[in-house]
């Protein structure tokens, strides 16, 4: 069976490669579109990625090549049109956990830099300014820690501030016992974000949680408080997001996700004009910290992705109950 790769990283071929027993592999650079569709063979499954967008058009190029099958090497999947897929009779299938703790301790990471400032420094150093002029930060120990979602990644991010000797508290619909038998309580949403001087979104994208954080919500944002966003860019209204920074509301801002990156991640654009001005912007703000994407960037969770995408595959190819399906009414 051919497996076409479709915004094929350097990371993806080796780790792919590694786990291969059995497939053959054709490794793609572009996005999947309705153009770059038409290289498929016949017959052969399609792994994509989260800036794919595999909407109807595609679907429809993907019916005409006998696709039956899209893996999604990664946990979200609202870039698919699964109502299409569906009339088009294409399984969807993808990863819904890797490794939890690549996405929660990236978090942290920028949680922390954003604190102390320590990419500042570096640049700092780097060009001989020693002063600690306008570098202060603060102890995270004692601090109240609000966590939106609390599935495996939330929950790993919430037992790691535990760690640091921080107050936690959760938003949920659904409670996540282990973590009520650790001490953290359960609050409606405006109450947790009253309460919290550092907030931090692990919530898949749904219907309800599109632009969960939106101008209404950042009115009950703690004065000063830090957000952190490492589960998917829509959750953040962000022009709001911006109007909180320029009033000071908001005191920091941390992404690795962004509603519009599905034009920029994963590329270079440092020698081009960025037309996006909203990102452009945000990159204006002394107290905003942007990675691209990288939350889920370790070897452990390249390793499991590989192993769980081809399991996903090699199940569908033996006619096997598919696990990871991703259906209209499973999710």
């Amino acid at each position: 069976m051919k497996i076409v790769f479709f915004s094929t990283k350097s990371y993806d071929k080796e780790y792919f490669e590694k786990a291969n027993k059995e497939f053959d592999f054709i490794f793609i650079q572009a996005n999947l579109d309705p153009i770059t569709a038409v290289v498929i063979p016949d017959g052969a499954v399609v792994c994509c990625f989260v800036n794919d967008a595999i909407n109807e058009q595609v679907i429809e190029v993907l019916k005409s090549k006998k696709v039956r099958l899209i893996a999604l090497r990664c946990a979200g999947f609202n870039q698919v049109n699964l109502e299409a897929a569906a009339k088009a009779g294409i399984k969807v299938v993808r990863v819904p956990a890797y490794s939890p703790h690549a996405v929660a301790e990236h978090a942290v990471a920028l949680l922390l830099a954003l604190n102390r400032k320590t990419h500042k420094a570096y640049n700092r150093v780097r060009e001989g300014n020693f002063s600690l002029e306008r570098m202060t930060g603060f102890d995270v120990f004692g601090k109240t820690v609000g966590v939106i979602g609390t599935g495996k990644i939330g929950a790993t991010f919430a037992s790691i501030m535990l760690g640091f000797g921080c107050r936690v508290i959760a938003y949920d619909p659904f409670p996540n016992t282990e973590l009520t038998e650790k001490g953290i309580e359960y609050y409606p949403l405006n109450e947790l974000l009253a309460q919290s001087d550092i907030l931090s979104l692990h919530c898949p994208l749904t219907p309800e949680t599109h632009h969960l954080i939106d101008e209404k919500a950042l009115e009950h944002i703690k004065p000063g408080a830090f957000l952190i966003n490492t589960s998917r860019g829509a959750l953040i209204d962000t022009p709001a997001t911006i109007d909180a920074l320029k009033s000071r509301r908001l005191g920091a801002l941390g992404i690795d996700v962004y509603e519009q990156e599905e034009h920029l991640f994963f590329q270079d654009f440092s020698d081009v004009i960025i037309d996006d001005d909203i990102i452009s912007r945000l990159m204006t703000f002394p107290n905003v910290l942007i990675t691209a994407h990288q939350a889920f960037l370790t070897s452990e969770a390249l390793e499991q992705i590989a192993l769980t995408t081809l399991q996903n595959i090699r199940s569908f190819n033996q006619g096997l109950p598919l696990a990871n399906e991703v259906t209209l009414n499973k999710n």
